[in-house]
Parts: structure tokens; C-alpha cells; sequence
């Protein structure tokens, strides 16, 4: 539902190569926004970027002065992306942020723009990277804007251009605005300082050294994990943001780590737990309501006196009984959504790879706001309490980038929720490498096989051919692949996982490699080649053309992977005097349009939803809100509405597909969607790395659930092997033939 999640994967990629904070800027940003002495054609200081090789200063091509910025990329670049930045801290006052500057392009196959992003204590608050309204092609120069709400979280703005794909961009002459004026002369405002910025102690590492535990111990620090999680969602001085509680978790980390045995440890942790002080609230939370809860507090465990001695475990419950009613420190919710903001979260990027507290804290963070703030926690089918134990070892071995990730990438797919996942270093999953074969592969059933050409030119070079079921990749078969790399792939369910191996299934190392295929019956091994996959271009499942289209047999067709939805009113009136209307969802909308479109398929005011929303006075427990419904619009559509979905139908495409569901004559065709629903919530991690989760509870109005069960069609209709072969869409197809009768 999340309007932005189909720009999600860049979005993330920038986050990752403008990286860094503020502090590693060493001239002032504002005074080189002309780029003029910005140093040589060979560094660009205070300019940085990523990948090295494909930015730089220019001195012939300018749009004033005599150096402008450049970023130059072929097929052979390293990542699919070029992006150079620059960061200054923000205390500005004003409503409107506003990046003006000049872009020049040639022979760009992608896209190129500026972009923005205003980052505040837990993230990114703000971001745009003009990808809906970017550069393509060849252009002279042209002036680009992008404006954004100055959000008063923003403790820092960074900025810079960027090309997706390959081609040159220059841009020359930037003014950072606010409200229209130079940002240096924007009003500075005290910034509002945090225990964050008074306790220290850490800010260097953690002092923690130890790699590897007994398993003793190993559960003795996840108790300590979980004790920590509750106090800092539950007890008044850290809900009221009176302690750095990372901080405090280190400091309860060396105690453990010190303890001699398991009873030991359960004392350090009950000591550690007590210094905090009876809890004193003075706007103590009421309980639970009567009615209207959907998940309610784990409370068992706080009687487990065997685990947590009876000391501490008393101490927890009256924590509990005393936790305060209003505002957190560290976890709010999103106005008008009602998911949970989680506030006040470091991500401590000043580590490339955290010492193993801050890898401990990554562990606990994430574990604790699955455990009181992910809304569809009852469907995780995991016994979450063991993943955290499980965890515990795996986090500390973690000693370079490459296992840390691959340890959060494991830990975050146990969520199974596929907006889940590590998006910071995704590309840490495997296979490795910035390089694939020119060939879409996608699953049929448990067949890999190619559907089409991502290049014209390249696809056929490969020997390749579309309806090739792939047996094997350089020697090692599809089974045993998927085996190996299923646990680093978050997914709700196994259509959506094989949908996001498959688009990987053939990428690797740039250079030689061998692939096996069926193909009529018989087994052939190719050897290939692996290159740059920056210009490679994936379809979508729904269909080429415009977004409206009249099919053979007087058919209508929309597809919203390029949906207007201004335009919704003018879709229905062209669609009347048809025999019925597909509305194709294989895709990611391209616009809002469940009520603007939905609203011309039902009759009556119509329920076709229902959340839950996040308790802030009862972390854990989930409340039910009424249906919302569809209001009729005119013009009413009186024919038959076939909508079709499939594994690629994700979070707002599903939501838009319960919307259609609601209409009067409409069914749903296809196969299971992606089982991920509702307004995402963004998560820090020590080290610089981000997750997210799905924010809300997103339910029919009988309360049936849509997480992980996805949209179920009315009609199954999935493609042959046969039928990718012939270039067939045997679903659209089916929808056609529905309707006809």
C-alpha cells in the first residue's frame, strides 16, 4: 500500500552509495555547488561517490565557469547505479527544502537526476530522486528541481545526482534553497538535544570482544536481549527518553559476558534490570479494552521465574502495571496510518562492520520490534523466542561485512514478510556479483525458465532460447541453488521467493559461465558469458502498450503499471460499451487508485478492508478498526471485471485488488500474490544497514487475512512452459475467454 515501494530498491541503493555522515565532509558543501575548486579532474573534494571510476570534475563540457560535476558509465561499470553526494548537518527553519541545478545528458539508456534525502536520529525522514520525471536519452543542459518539506526530524541533508544504467550526466550550478532563499541564509534554530547526544561512552565501540559463546551463555544473553527489549518499550524513564538504552544494553553486555555461569548471568542481568529504579509513571496506561483486539501482550513469560528468577520476573510485572500512557522516545506512529515510527534509533554507520555489542544490539533491535511492534507476529510460523537464541552465536561469529549481512539477511528472512529485508546490502544475498545473463527467468512451479530477452541484441548472443528450462548454473543444479539460497531471501510465501531467486538465478562474476537447459525434450550445456548489467531491461507481466487497450472480441483493458489516476473517470466510460473489463495488477501501480477506480465498480457504499494499528500504551497488542469502504462514483460500470494478479503483485497492488474486489461483478484470476500488505515501517541497524517491516494489519472485512496468504484468485490460471515458449500470456488469455462467456 505504500505508495513509494516501487522506487524502494534504488532508493535504498542511493541510501548505501551517499552513505556517510556529515563528518566526512572536510570543506563546507555550500561553497562548491558550482564545483569550482573542487580540486583536480581526479578528486572532487568535498564531493564523494561510489563506484569509484565513473564520477569525477570535468573542465570541458560546463554550464558556467570552467568545471562542472560528471559521472560517466558503459556496460562494463561496476553496480547497476553511479551516484556522487555531499552532506551538511541542518538546524534550518523553514517549511520547504528545494535543490535547483543544471543536468546535461548524452546517450543516457536509464535515467539520470538530482536527488535529496533529509536524514533524522533513525534515517531517512524525506527523499526524492526524481526518478518518476528523470533524464533519458540525450539532453542539453536543463534545469531540474526537486522540492521536499524541510521535516523538522532532518539533522542532516545530503544531496547530489546520480544515472541508473549507462551514459554520461554533467550538472553544474546547484542552489540548496529554503523557502526560497539561500540555505546559509535560512534561520538556525537550537537543536533539541537528546541523552543520545549527552552519553558518549560508546560512540567508539562497544569494548565487547568476544566471537563466540556456550550455549549457556548464549541464552543467558538473549534473556538479557528480551528483558532489554521490554524495559525500553515499557519502563517510564526510558519511554520518556531519560537513558541511551543501546548504551545501557552494552553496559548490561559486559556484565553478562563476565558472569561465570548461567546463574551468574541471571543474577547480572536481574542487577543490571533493578539500577534502573522502580518505575514511576505519571500517566499510568489503562489495560486492554473489552473488544476489538486482535493480538494481545505476551505476557507469559514475565512468570517465568525459572529463566528470569523471581526477582526480576516481579520486577517486569510491575514495570508493566506502571508502564505510562503517553508518548515513547523510542517508537511513535505515522499520522494518519497509525504504523509504528520507530524514533531515536542509530544506525551507527560510523562502523563499516560493528564490534560485537553493536552486532548483539542489531540482533536485539530487530528481534524486539518484531516481537511488540510487527502486526502479523501470529503468522511468523516461527518460534521466535528459539530464532533469538539461535542468533546469538551467529551475530557474534559475524566478523566481516560480508557474514554480517548475510547473519541480519538470515535473522530477517525467519519474519517471512516480504517487505522484510536487509534493503541497505540486499545485494549481499547470493550469488555475488554485478553481472547476469541478458534473460528473465521465471518460475513455473518448480521450473527456472527463460521468458524473455532482456536485451535484443544480447538475449539470443547467450544461446539461450526463450522457454529454456534451466537445469543447472556453472554445475550446480537449480535445486540445489534454491536450497542454498532460500534462507537469505525474505518472503511471506514460496511464489514470491522463487520469483526474486529466479530474477538472480544467472548472475554472477563478469566472465565465462556454464548453463545447462532442457529444451524440447533434450539436455544442453551453453557456455556463456556473464557481462554488465546495467542496461538489461526486465518486462513486466502484464501487457505491452498503452494503459488502455480494446482487446480482440470488444474487450477492455487496463493495466495500472502506468495508470492515471485523474484519468480513472475516462478509463470507465471507454471501457462501457465493451464486453467487460480486465484491470491488470501483475505489476506496481503507478498511481493511488483503489477509490478512483474502485469507486466505479460498486453500486452501494461498500467495505472491502480492515487494519490493525500498534497500541502505544499496550507494546504488543494490536486493536481492530472499522471496514473502510468504497464510495460509488459515476459512472457506474455495469460489466463483468476480471483483475488479474500474480507473484508480482506486492503490498499497494494488493491492496488495490481488495478494493476491485469489492465490485459488483468482479473476480480475481491469476495466481497467489506476494502476501505482503500494509504501510512499511523502516528500521536502522548499527552499521549503517536498514530494514523495514509491513507497518499494519491489512485484513477483508470479515477479517480474513491477506499476509502471507497473499490475494487469493477466484481463478487459478498460473503459465505453461509451452506457453512462455510461444510468447502466449495464458492468463490474460483466460481473462478474456471469462468474460466472453
Amino acid at each position: 500500500m505504500d505508495r513509494h515501494l516501487a522506487s524502494c530498491f534504488l532508493l535504498v541503493l542511493v541510501l548505501i552509495a551517499a552513505g556517510g555522515s556529515t563528518a566526512d565532509v572536510a570543506d563546507d558543501p555550500l561553497s562548491h555547488l558550482d564545483f569550482e575548486e573542487c580540486g583536480t579532474t581526479e578528486g572532487i573534494s568535498p564531493w564523494r561517490g561510489k563506484p569509484p571510476g565513473t564520477f569525477g570534475i570535468d573542465d570541458q563540457v560546463v554550464h558556467s565557469g570552467e568545471f562542472s560535476g560528471h559521472i560517466v558509465r558503459d556496460a562494463n561499470s561496476p553496480r547497476q547505479f553511479s551516484v556522487f553526494t555531499t552532506s551538511l548537518p541542518t538546524n534550518a527553519e523553514g517549511n520547504v527544502l528545494e535543490l535547483v541545478g543544471w543536468l546535461r545528458t548524452d546517450n543516457v539508456d536509464g535515467w539520470a537526476g538530482l536527488w535529496v534525502r533529509e536524514d533524522g536520529d533513525s534515517g531517512s525522514v524525506q527523499f526524492d530522486n526524481m526518478q518518476q520525471r528523470a533524464l533519458s536519452g540525450t539532453n542539453d543542459w536543463t534545469e531540474c528541481r526537486i522540492v521536499l518539506p524541510l521535516d523538522e526530524q532532518a539533522r542532516s541533508i545530503s544531496f547530489g545526482a546520480l544515472i541508473a544504467g549507462t551514459g554520461e550526466v554533467w550538472v553544474d550550478d546547484l542552489q540548496l534553497l529554503v523557502d526560497g532563499k539561500p540555505f546559509v541564509e535560512a534561520p538556525q534554530i537550537a537543536p533539541v538535544l537528546t541523552v543520545l547526544d549527552h552519553d558518549t561512552e560508546f560512540d567508539d565501540g562497544s569494548g565487547v570482544t568476544t566471537t563466540s559463546v556456550e550455549p549457556w551463555r548464549a541464552e543467558s544473553l538473549a534473556t538479557l536481549g528480551m528483558v532489554w527489549g521490554f524495559l525500553k518499550y515499557h519502563h517510564p524513564a526510558v519511554t520518556g527518553g531519560e537513558r541511551h538504552w543501546d548504551y545501557d544494553l552494552l553496559r548490561g553486555l559486559a556484565q553478562v559476558l563476565e558472569s561465570p555461569d548461567a546463574a551468574a548471568a541471571r543474577a547480572a542481568t536481574r542487577d543490571w534490570a533493578l539500577a534502573l529504579g522502580e518505575p514511576v509513571a505519571s500517566d499510568p496506561a489503562g489495560g486492554l479494552p473489552e473488544s476489538g483486539v486482535h493480538l494481545a501482550p505476551d505476557r507469559a513469560w514475565l512468570y517465568d521465574s525459572e529463566r528470569l528468577g523471581a526477582d526480576l520476573a516481579a520486577y517486569l510485572r510491575r514495570v508493566r502495571e506502571a508502564r505510562a500512557a503517553g508518548p515513547q522516545f523510542y517508537v511513535g506512529s505515522h499520522p494518519g496510518v497509525g504504523n509504528p515510527k520507530f524514533l531515536h534509533e542509530p544506525a551507527y554507520d560510523q562502523f563499516d562492520v560493528p564490534d560485537p555489542g553493536f552486532r548483539l544490539l542489531a540482533l536485539f533491535r530487530f528481534w524486539n520490534i518484531i516481537d511488540l511492534w510487527f502486526p502479523y507476529r501470529d503468522l511468523i510460523g516461527e518460534d521466535w523466542d528459539a530464532v533469538l537464541v539461535e542468533f546469538v552465536p551467529h551475530l557474534l561469529a559475524a566478523e566481516d561485512a560480508e557474514s554480517y549481512d548475510l547473519a541480519l539477511l538470515a535473522l530477517i528472512a525467519r519474519v517471512h514478510d516480504t517487505h522484510a529485508n536487509l534493503w541497505s546490502h540486499v545485494q549481499s544475498r547470493p550469488p555475488r556479483g554485478d553481472a547476469k545473463l541478458p534473460v528473465a527467468v521465471r518460475f513455473v512451479g518448480d521450473q527456472a525458465v527463460v521468458w524473455h530477452y532482456m536485451d535484443v541484441v544480447a538475449g539470443p548472443m547467450t544461446g539461450l532460447e526463450i522457454g529454456d528450462v534451466i537445469i543447472a548454473v556453472d554445475g550446480v543444479t537449480v535445486d540445489e541453488l534454491r536450497a542454498q539460497w532460500s534462507p537469505y531471501y525474505a518472503a511471506s510465501n514460496e511464489p514470491t521467493r522463487l520469483r526474486d531467486i529466479g530474477r538472480h538465478l544467472t548472475s554472477g562474476a563478469v566472465g565465462p559461465c556454464t548453463i545447462t537447459v532442457e529444451r524440447g525434450g533434450e539436455t544442453h550445456e551453453l557456455l556463456t558469458r556473464r557481462d554488465g548489467a546495467a542496461t538489461l531491461k526486465r518486462r513486466l507481466h502484464d501487457r505491452p502498450g498503452d494503459t488502455f487497450q480494446i482487446l480482440d472480441g470488444d474487450v477492455a483493458y487496463l493495466k495500472l503499471s502506468s495508470v492515471v489516476a485523474a484519468d480513472c473517470r475516462s478509463y470507465i466510460e471507454k471501457a462501457a460499451a465493451t464486453r467487460g473489463l480486465i484491470v491488470d495488477i501483475r505489476n506496481y501501480p503507478s498511481e493511488f487508485v483503489p477509490f478512483a477506480l474502485g469507486g466505479h465498480l460498486v453500486r452501494e457504499r461498500t467495505p472491502f478492508v480492515r487494519f490493525t494499528s500498534a497500541d502505544l500504551g499496550n507494546p504488543g497488542a494490536f486493536l481492530w478498526t472499522d471496514p473502510l469502504s468504497i464510495e460509488p462514483l459515476t459512472p457506474f460500470f455495469a460489466g463483468p471485471v476480471v483483475v488479474l494478479v500474480d507473484e508480482t503483485s506486492q503490498s499497494q497492488a494488493e491492496y488495490t485488488a481488495m478494493a476491485l474486489r469489492a465490485g459488483h461483478d468482479t473476480i480475481v484470476m491469476g495466481s497467489i500474490t506476494a502476501g505482503a500488505d500494509g504501510n512499511v515501517s523502516k528500521i536502522p541497524l548499527p552499521g549503517g544497514r536498514r530494514s523495514m517491516i509491513s507497518g499494519i494489519g491489512v485484513f477483508y472485512p470479515d477479517k480474513s487475512p491477506t499476509q502471507r496468504v497473499g490475494i487469493v484468485p477466484d481463478v487459478v490460471v498460473t503459465p505453461t512452459v509451452a506457453g512462455l515458449a510461444a510468447g502466449r500470456d495464458e492468463v490474460l488469455e483466460a481473462a478474456v475467454a471469462k468474460i466472453l462467456e
